[in-house]
């Protein structure tokens, strides 16, 4: 048997999920890009490149990463909202097609190592538009109280400066307003935003020639089996329906979840089983440190025994990790099979922020994945 824990990637469904979203897109001045913070593995990357997705990359390691797994650098696109002077030289150096700004002292420090290097650099302007994405506070990134794009006041003062940057171009208009979103009504409401603002920018920058709208589309965390693909067309709609900007303008997106987040699963194995009078748990071998969203925000995965039988008792159990701390728990009172020590159980829905948040805390090694692919692609009705 596999040492556990470790990652299992299903590229069957991932390559049904690139497929559907495809479907979904053709016709469309619509491009997307795979936001490589969700999943960096390796396999992942290349089989997402292979499609022909355009990368979204917050570091100069995620860049590296994308240009190593066969993503074309003119369809890498670099946000952050704290990039360093090395990360921006090396986008410049290497050419990656837009740099998206998130203060106007960004825009100036570019600038001036743009000239350094005797280029200049294509960048859009992130825009907080002031939207609710209504989901989990510490996942919403469009309001004014989050750390997020330009403010008003840097762009009014950018508008004053920028005759004067001769090293930056800029193009168009950039937003992100939240992760796992559910509710399209969310997304109406930034496309009337962005349909105020893309004429404010014509007035006062120039021509515009750029728009992404970001991410944020969810996935079903409950009940995976039923839902393993997001709902692509429902979501691309709203934004064929509710833009008014030119139609000839590219409209690029960000996904990354709902690209990765149901073709991966964490198994691991029960290590102990401990009965108290309140409760019982279920001490496992992967801990936060293999999947760290639960302990973070509380998040919630789907918990199962791997062989998923449900003959006989089944008990509540607290599903606990190994790390010493009161937060490594990733579920309480999940109704299971009765558990006994060496059971596998597997955590649904960690092919996005699982992986690729792992830490080496309390001294623990990072673990393996490993993927499947039978080559075999069925597509849903849906798509």
């Amino acid at each position: 048997m596999t040492q556990t824990p470790y990652y299992f990637y299903d590229l069957d469904l991932l390559n049904e999920t690139l497929s559907c979203l495809e479907s979904n897109i053709k016709g469309t001045n619509f491009k997307v890009h795979y936001a490589v913070k969700a999943n960096n593995n390796r396999d992942i990357l290349e089989t997402i490149s292979k499609k022909g997705l355009g990368a979204d990359c917050v570091s100069g390691g995620e860049i590296r990463w994308s240009l190593e797994s066969g993503f074309s650098p003119s369809e890498i696109v670099f946000a952050g909202v704290g990039k360093t002077d090395e990360e921006i030289l090396y986008a410049l150096e290497n050419e990656v097609g837009m740099i998206h700004c998130e203060s106007l002292q960004e825009i100036l420090v570019i600038n001036e190592l743009a000239e350094r290097l005797n280029t200049y650099a294509t960048i859009a302007l992130r825009l907080n538009p002031n939207v609710n994405p209504l989901t989990h506070e510490k996942i919403s990134t469009g309001l004014k109280e989050n750390k997020f794009g330009l403010t008003s006041l840097e762009f009014e003062e950018l508008i004053q400066l920028y005759p004067s940057l001769n090293n930056v171009r800029i193009v168009g208009l950039h937003f992100h307003i939240g992760s796992q979103i559910h509710d399209m009504s969310v997304y109406v409401e930034l496309c009337d935003r962005i349909n105020e603002l893309v004429p404010l920018f014509e007035e006062h920058i120039g021509e515009f020639t750029y728009l992404n709208v970001g991410g944020g589309l969810g996935i079903d965390y409950f009940e995976p089996d039923e839902n393993p693909i997001p709902e692509f067309k429902e979501y691309f709609e709203v934004f064929k329906e509710a833009l008014t900007i030119d139609p000839s303008i590219p409209v690029h997106f960000e996904l990354g979840r709902s690209i990765v987040g149901q073709c991966g699963s964490l198994h691991t194995k029960v290590l102990y089983v401990k009965r108290s009078e309140e409760k019982n748990f279920a001490v496992l071998d992967a801990g936060m440190t293999e999947l760290l969203r639960p302990a973070l925000y509380n998040a919630y995965h789907k918990i199962e025994r791997l062989d998923n039988v449900t003959s006989g008792e089944e008990l509540h159990y607290d599903i606990v990790g190994p790390i010493c701390e009161s937060s490594d728990c990733f579920g309480r009172d999940i109704l299971l099979p009765e558990l006994k020590r060496g059971d596998i159980i597997t955590i649904r829905s960690c092919g996005a922020y699982a992986e690729s948040m792992s830490l080496n805390y309390n001294g623990r090694d990072k673990v393996p994945s490993y993927v499947h692919s039978s080559s075999e692609l069925v597509m849903r009705e849906k798509c």
